[in-house]
């Protein structure tokens, strides 16, 4: 396993790191998924990334009691805030802020994540509100450094330009309000969007990337065929979790992941090494989230790591991938 720098942090990252959507705490056997997070550790990813909204708690209960046993400075950690823990708790106000991350501190059982971020952007709380809070939790020593998920281009900006400019309220010291230094974008083969402005806005200002669906959920490991039925286990046999995979279902799109096939073959890769190899070329991203439910998926992820695909294989996925781009 190769390690990379995250953003302006000091945190050193694995390469793939161990996600815990849909699956640990809720869609998957406890037994599995703890060998999963056994198995994580054993290939040497240090990096596991959760959220509040995971099972409402769940995944979070789940990676407290596991990793209740391991050395805490062994592993980064990173949880999530925004999304609704109850009819009342959602959002990024300073109270919920407070509130959700000493909750997520409780149910991992630890006294500080290494990262905290923003699930999404808050639109009905001001810029300057949640970043006060962030810096508090900040200082308080909650979190270790703070990254959001899914922010647009204009709202990176703005907080960028708080965290350079004003310093924050109610400190004794003049210091910026505490930056970003992570980004959590979807970002595949199939999904290239944040190389348009998010990557590199973020690469010029200290800002590291962590995608989550490196695998385009799961279409990236071969494991779906154009005119066939998903398998039985998978996410996409799933009405509720099928439906949220959309597009990516779509024979065409199916059609040409096949003919990623000879080039993974001929590269001596499987179709998950691939895609998440490359992801990996982009030297702004940190690391690559798997969502593993079977420790031999965590093994073959994890190989992905140190492979350098060349120029004629990254021409030749473009080229296989062009009709659904």
């Amino acid at each position: 396993m190769e390690y990379r720098q995250l953003g302006s942090s000091d945190l050193r990252v694995s390469e793939i790191s161990l996600g815990s959507w849909l699956t640990y705490g809720v869609g998957v056997e406890r037994d599995r998924a703890e060998t999963c997070v056994r198995r994580a550790f054993e290939v040497g990813i240090n990096f596991i990334d959760t959220a509040n909204a995971y099972g409402r708690g769940a995944a979070e209960s789940f990676l407290g009691e596991v990793l209740a046993g391991v050395d805490r400075a062994s592993y980064v950690l990173a949880t999530k805030v925004f999304f609704p823990m109850s009819r009342r708790d959602r959002g990024l106000s300073a109270a919920q802020i407070r509130k959700q991350c000493d909750a997520s501190l409780k149910r991992l059982r630890t006294d500080h994540v290494d990262l905290y971020q923003c699930h999404r952007y808050d639109t009905s709380t001001p810029l300057g509100e949640t970043m006060e809070a962030l810096t508090e939790v900040v200082r308080q020593g909650k979190a270790r450094y703070i990254g959001f998920s899914e922010w647009s281009p204009a709202q990176i900006q703005a907080a960028i330009g708080l965290s350079t400019a004003r310093p924050a309220a109610g400190t004794a010291s003049p210091d910026a309000l505490v930056p970003f230094v992570s980004s959590q974008p979807q970002y595949s083969m199939l999904w290239r969007r944040p190389e348009q402005a998010v990557i590199p806005l973020c690469a010029a200002n200290g800002i590291g990337q962590i995608v989550w669906s490196p695998l385009g959920q799961g279409v990236l490991t071969g494991k779906y065929r154009p005119g066939s039925a998903p398998p039985p286990d998978s996410r996409a046999a799933s009405e509720s979790m099928g439906q949220m995979m959309g597009n990516l279902r779509a024979d065409k799109v199916l059609l040409a992941v096949d003919g990623l096939r000879p080039l993974a073959r001929r590269a001596g890769l499987s179709m998950a090494q691939l895609a998440l190899a490359w992801v990996l070329r982009e030297p702004n991203v940190a690391s690559a989230i798997i969502g593993a439910t079977r420790p031999e998926q965590v093994d073959d992820n994890a190989a992905a790591s140190g492979v350098t695909l060349d120029a004629d294989v990254l021409a030749a996925i473009d080229d296989v991938l062009a009709p659904v781009l």
